[in-house]
């Protein structure tokens, strides 16, 4: 599959570029680790430096619950492919990694069942009373997406491209919810803050919402928690303490898709064409100059309860099935290519697109054995 991906990925950064843009995507992963020794604590320094020495433009930090990490990527000015090889090689490799501090297990998982014990006080997201309970830990992969023009300048800020690009995204996320919902266990992690009651402790998103605080989120002014976005320092006082500071919230604007599950079985080469379809879509529309406002951003839509239909309700592998957008924008692509007298798109079949389809849907087929 991963053979495929690549090339429909050069050839839509190819697309992107006649267009006269730079795509900008990045990564973020959640995990969990299980220490032999619970009293020593992890070395992220010495982690982020065999990062670098593979040429890894990304960085470990330590998340918010207990023996919880997150990888980062920087904004180092990789292409898409690069990104999508980046966060490959940290899933395939971050067990091995962590092997040589102690490490006896690394969680890549939807969810961390009682990876941590607490309960926050009524209205806080920081104070934990004296009662505990447990934690079930969610983990996420989450991209986030925008665009720079021929100046170098992200256009997420300009014309409604930002507003347009978060509602690609709405429309075709469900239709397309098993690639980043890739296993079961990713829908339980939908139902953590309901059926669990941690609804206090717990933020992940649990449904298609627009706006600047749902699921598939514009970050422009303001981020998810309300805060002010791009917030810069200029003078600092004598104690390091910033006197002065300037809010350049155009430079990190961004829409954050945040509906990926954890998981073994997600595929960071199919997701970047997932993700770099939307942006087509929506860069064709800003440069008809036909982006606009919509109050759709602020809908809320539900996914799937399981990969699997059962009686009315409809799984993400028929979904995935009969979804018609993802194939037909990949042929559509290679086409346009074609006519321009693209030399890649001209050894390229132009059913590619409806081939990484099949192969996303060959790998939950249920293997029919027989016997003679």
């Amino acid at each position: 599959m991963n053979r495929l991906s690549i090339q429909v990925i050069s050839l839509l950064q190819d697309y992107i570029r006649r267009l006269g843009f730079t795509p900008v995507i990045h990564f973020e992963l959640e995990g969990c680790y299980v220490p032999e020794n619970p009293h020593k604590p992890l070395d992220f320094a010495r982690i982020n430096r065999q990062l670098k020495q593979f040429g890894i433009e990304g960085r470990l930090i330590p998340e918010y619950w207990r023996n919880q990490w997150e990888y980062v990527s920087d904004f180092a000015g990789q292409t898409p492919l690069k990104e999508a090889a980046n966060l490959a090689f940290v899933m395939t490799n971050m067990a091995a990694i962590m092997a040589s501090q102690g490490v006896a297990e690394v969680l890549i998982r939807p969810v961390v069942w009682s990876g941590d014990q607490g309960k926050l006080a009524k209205g806080s997201k920081r104070i934990f009373v004296d009662e505990k309970r447990d934690v079930h830990i969610p983990n996420a992969i989450q991209l986030n997406i925008s665009a720079k023009d021929s100046s170098g300048e992200n256009i997420i800020a300009k014309a409604f491209f930002g507003e347009y690009l978060q509602q690609c995204f709405l429309r075709t996320s469900l239709g397309c919810c098993l690639l980043f919902l890739p296993e079961e266990e990713a829908f339980e992690r939908l139902k953590l803050k309901t059926v669990y009651g941690l609804e206090d402790e717990l933020c992940s998103p649990v449904d298609i919402s627009g706006g600047h605080q749902g699921s598939i989120a514009l970050y422009k002014e303001r981020g998810k928690h309300n805060q002010h976005m791009g917030e810069e320092a200029i003078f600092y006082g004598l104690d390091e303490q910033v006197l002065v500071s300037a809010r350049n919230w155009q430079k990190t604007a961004r829409v954050e898709h945040r509906l990926g599950a954890s998981s073994l079985r997600y595929n960071p080469f199919v997701n970047i064409i997932f993700a770099l379809l939307n942006l087509i879509d929506a860069l064709e529309v800003y440069v008809a100059g036909h982006c606009q406002a919509s109050l759709d951003s602020q809908r809320a839509e539900p996914l799937p309860q399981s990969l699997h239909s059962r009686g009315e309700a409809t799984g993400a592998i028929t979904l995935f099935e009969r979804d018609d957008w993802f194939a037909q924008s990949i042929a559509r692509v290679v086409t346009e290519l074609s006519l321009d007298n693209n030399t890649m798109a001209s050894n390229v079949d132009e059913t590619i697109g409806y081939q990484v389809k099949e192969q996303v849907l060959k790998c939950y087929q249920k293997r029919i054995i027989t016997t003679g």
